[in-house]
């Protein structure tokens, strides 16, 4: 069998041209990249070098040091005294948690004008949807399938958060996953590598510039890919938990999104708190150094996680601080997080030969590398007067609309969806209708006090001020307490229709927020059910995190949209949803599943030698449920109706010796708006290897594009194929790429159920 071999990951996410006039698009196609050698050693910047040959020992290794100022991420802490200590006498690199034009210039001037060599601190903060400006969590943003929603966010935080005297943020997050119990699932883009590597490359470049060419500019920063590697497949869904991963399922299912940030630019890495196949990722060289430095090139630094370093000793990998600090060292990291082992021991490991000075060098000269490139030591001070301080009207209509396109429809039958403004009466209930906690996870602290999201109650009364309007908690969040259930009956009873909001509590997602059950918490069900029982009309909002296994409930529902935890426009954003100013076009990230005993459950799985078969028990199923999510990754709703044409192919066979010299064949599909009103589709094609050397998924995201239409229209989408959709990595510890003769099926459709297919030879 012949076979084509390729020393290169996943190729940069670029555009396809999408045929028709009059509509709108956004989506992704692949843009072919030429295998690529390791790039050669930077040349080392004159200016670089001379502060090399200045500094001493401590300061070297002081630029290796991050330490938190105020806002604590994870355990143990510093004194802000203990910062401005350290900065004054040369032996701090970087500061994390410290905003605010005033601030930041008053610690920026210890570090320039009080110690020996003046090089200026570098400030990071984890702006993760927002600064003042919070937009919808990253998961809420992937449902979009659109990367220009994501790119309108680093776009609007970038602006906000240099202009307080941040340089730096820690996001992206591209950990792909396949657990709904992390509640890390909502700093990402859910199960696909695909959906995610466009997502990734779209917010480096929003926030860096394209190729990272804009760092020194007032409105941007420097990006953070984070976290590497393999931190989504944590065993159990447990924060900081154990990953066992085989070579080949690191390099097709975890590494895509971070090659990809790569060669869009991105600045920096941040490494996971996972073990990976037994080695922690702080001190794993095969990840760090072998493939990012190495195999990739990569010329940026890479940072700890909080207290990733000295971690290393309760994973049992190191004997104490000192030998932790020589692990991570040598392994790859460049800049230790909030622990101090560098700090402390690295003067020793260097006398005893543990570490090398060579190796020490590298680490400060990556890192000065981007204190140069922000023009850190032309301008190490931001102005003050111009500081933004709170959300623009124009960053607020960005909010509100990347909101609202960002919503799934999961469910409506009898068309209870969109509601009519002229209708008499609307009961809210729930215990989120009049909530402003809709910001999300990782939300900046000061925002969340100064700018809590709009609430759900007044979005309403406002775009239906005709209505009578009442509203009825029904309960808390979380608590068990059925007592206010019959006043949200009442309510209800005596409305034409009832809105129900329900969901998580943002702190219930995130980071440390691991959820063995994923149903709705507390008494929220009950709350649903007792709705249904008056017959009355009834929609359902979920305003949540993760995905959920929503129950029987769901039977009973009318209309449920799904519109995860949306930002600072929340209310408004859910109430152009629920009354039609915004028809409903995004689709699930992530696969639903039907209960927590089926997870995982995902698209892109693997078959197996027994394939489920319903009249066979003897093959992999469960006995009690069927092989399905409760919703499909890549399932969404909209207010008007859509048909596809069969897909055609430019050509049903292709050489690999054609697909080695760069060719690609085109996948072309009719996509009709067969419905009443202007509607977006999201038109998707996977990928199916039928027999391959090494079990493929069943189906894999090679293609999407988000369409326009008006009612009546069609356009054609097409999507170009090529050797990196069409292979995948081996076991292979130095890397091999393989595309392999055979037939490929190919599947187009509105998500990852799929039929409409075409055949593929590779000859």
């Amino acid at each position: 069998m012949r076979e084509l071999r390729r020393r290169t990951l996943l190729s940069a996410i670029g555009g396809t041209a999408v045929a028709g006039g009059g509509i709108t698009a956004a989506g992704t196609g692949i843009a072919q990249a030429a295998p690529r050698r390791p790039s050669p050693a930077r040349p080392l910047d004159p200016r670089i070098e001379k502060l090399l040959d200045r500094m001493t020992v401590e300061e070297k290794l002081g630029q290796l040091q991050q330490l938190p100022w105020s806002v604590s991420t994870g355990p143990g802490g510093s004194e802000t005294k203990d910062v401005e200590d350290a900065a004054r006498a040369g032996r701090l690199g970087s500061v994390l948690n410290i905003f605010g034009a005033k601030s930041s210039n008053a610690l920026q001037r210890i570090a320039v004008e009080e110690s020996r060599l003046g090089i200026p601190l570098l400030f990071g903060l984890d702006v993760i949807h927002g600064l003042w400006t919070t937009f919808p969590i990253p998961l809420a943003q992937a449902s979009s399938f659109d990367p220009e929603v994501t790119r309108r966010d680093a776009e609007v935080s970038a602006k906000e958060s240099r202009s307080n005297g941040v340089h730096w943020t820690f996001s992206p997050m591209m950990d792909v996953t396949h657990e709904p119990r992390w509640g890390r699932i909502a700093e990402g883009c859910g199960e696909d590598p695909y959906l995610t590597t466009a997502f990734a490359v779209a917010k480096v470049e929003g926030y860096q510039g394209a190729k990272g060419s804009g760092l020194d500019a007032k409105d941007r920063i420097a990006a953070c890919a984070k976290h590497f590697v393999a931190y989504g497949g944590a065993e159990g869904g447990r924060d900081y938990n154990t990953v066992d991963v085989s070579e080949s399922r690191l390099r097709n299912h975890y590494l895509p999104p971070f090659k990809a940030a790569l060669d869009a630019g991105v600045a920096t890495v941040m490494a996971s708190f996972n073990t990976i196949s037994g080695v922690p990722a702080h001190g794993n060289p095969h990840t760090l150094t072998d493939i990012l430095y190495k195999e990739w090139g990569f010329d940026g630094f890479v940072v700890s996680d909080w207290n990733g370093v000295d971690e290393l000793v309760a994973h049992g990998f190191a004997e104490d601080g000192a030998d932790a600090a020589r692990l991570a060292l040598n392994a790859g990291v460049d800049m230790e997080m909030a622990s101090t082992d560098l700090a402390k021991h690295g003067k020793k490991l260097l006398r005893g030969g543990r570490i090398s000075e060579r190796r020490l060098d590298e680490a400060v000269t990556r890192i000065l590398r981007l204190k140069f490139a922000l023009g850190l030591f032309d301008h190490p001070y931001v102005d003050e007067g111009a500081a933004i301080d709170e959300p623009s009207a124009k960053a607020r209509e960005a909010a509100r609309e990347t909101a609202a396109r960002s919503m799934v429809l999961l469910k409506n039958e009898g068309k209870a969806l969109p509601l009519k403004k002229s209708v008499g009466s609307i009961a809210v209930v729930g215990p989120f209708g009049d909530s402003d906690d809709l910001l999300g996870t990782w939300t900046f602290p000061g925002a969340a006090k100064k700018f809590p999201s709009g609430k759900v109650l007044a979005a309403v009364r406002a775009a239906a001020p005709r209505a009578k309007v009442t509203y009825a908690k029904g309960g808390d969040p979380d608590g068990e307490d059925t007592g206010g259930i019959p006043a949200a009956v009442a309510a209800a009873k005596k409305a034409d229709v009832t809105v129900v909001v329900v969901g998580e509590a943002p702190a219930m997602s995130g980071e440390a927020a691991a959820r063995g059950d994923i149903s709705l918490p507390g008494a929220q069900e009950k709350l649903i059910e007792a709705i249904a029982g008056t017959g009355k009309p009834f929609v359902v909002v979920l305003v949540n995190g993760r995905p959920l296994t929503v129950g029987g409930w769901l039977k009973s529902a009318p209309a449920v949209l799904e519109a995860w935890h949306p930002g600072l426009e929340a209310g408004n954003a859910i109430a152009d949803v629920l009354f039609g100013e915004v028809n409903p076009g995004g689709k699930l990230p992530v696969s639903f599943p039907r209960t927590v005993g089926q997870i995982p459950v995902h698209y892109n799985h693997e078959s197996t030698g027994r394939p489920y078969d319903a009249d066979n028990k003897y093959t992999s199923k469960y006995l009690d449920l069927p092989p399905t999510p409760q919703f499909a990754f890549g399932h969404g709703l909209s207010y008007t109706s859509f048909e596809l044409g069969e897909p055609q192919l430019s050509r049903d066979r292709v050489s690999a010796r054609a697909l080695r010299g760069g060719d690609t064949l085109e996948v072309a599909v009719t996509v009709r708006n067969t419905g009443d009103r202007t509607g977006d589709e999201v038109v998707q094609l996977y990928v199916h290897d039928i027999a391959a050397s090494i079990a493929q998924p069943v189906r894999k995201l090679r293609g999407f594009r988000r369409v326009t239409l008006k009612a009546g229209r069609s356009t054609t989408v097409r999507f170009r194929l090529g050797a990196e959709d069409l292979g995948f990595w081996t076991n292979a510890l130095d890397g091999e790429f393989r595309v392999e003769e055979g037939a490929v099926d190919l599947y187009v459709g509105t998500s990852s159920e799929a039929e409409a297919k075409k055949r593929l030879t590779i000859a």
